[in-house]
């Protein structure tokens, strides 16, 4: 990779990581809701998910949509109806007090698999091997671990946003207001995928 092959592709790492998206948004109520350290595996599933991901899809995968077209769009229902199934989940969470012993976060390998259905990191998996891969079969291995190195400060970000917005939402109200507003925003990222279906 060029060196302006690898700063345009920074580029577009970064700011792919940072916008919202589904993992953004529920990490960030992970960590309104669970703190920190019971949020870390769910951000270290995220990372590490997704930059496998990369590699498997630069691997070949995305030659087995191109083989199976109608894979595709079978995915994204199975996505779309997932992401809904986890919106309910968040604007129903358990208050912080009561969360800490009832709720459960997302596991490690529940974000990894998360990946598969998110179609953000579809999306962002297969503009990076499309556009930023260049050499051999295994050349998108930097790519991948480039992902990695900058997603994680991301998701770190998203994290904090989340812990930090605790501490103003000590009234159940509030909590409410705050886990009703993070479902309607990631039921509002399905759009990019909900459209195509529809039209």
């Amino acid at each position: 990779m060029t060196y302006d092959l690898l700063l345009a592709f920074a580029v577009f790492a970064f700011v792919s990581s940072i916008t919202p998206g589904p993992n953004n948004l529920m990490i960030m109520a992970s960590g309104a809701n669970f703190g920190v350290a019971r949020s870390l595996p769910h951000l270290m599933g995220i990372t590490g998910g997704f930059g496998a991901m990369i590699v498997l899809v630069g691997l070949g995968l995305a030659q087995v949509f191109d083989a199976v077209p109608v894979l595709k769009p079978a995915l994204a229902v199975v996505s779309v109806l997932y992401l809904l199934w986890l919106a309910w989940k968040i604007a129903h969470a358990a208050p912080p007090a009561q969360a800490a012993t009832d709720g459960r976060p997302m596991t490690f390998l529940q974000a990894v698999a998360f990946q598969w259905v998110n179609p953000k990191a579809w999306t962002m998996a297969l503009t990076a091997v499309t556009l930023y891969t260049t050499g051999g079969t295994w050349a998108v291995v930097p790519v991948a671990l480039t992902f990695v190195v900058i997603g994680f400060p991301a998701m770190c970000f998203w994290l904090l946003l989340g812990v930090q917005m605790r501490r103003f939402l000590t009234s159940p109200a509030r909590l409410q207001a705050f886990n009703w507003t993070m479902a309607g925003l990631l039921v509002a990222s399905l759009w990019p995928s909900v459209a195509p279906l529809l039209g």
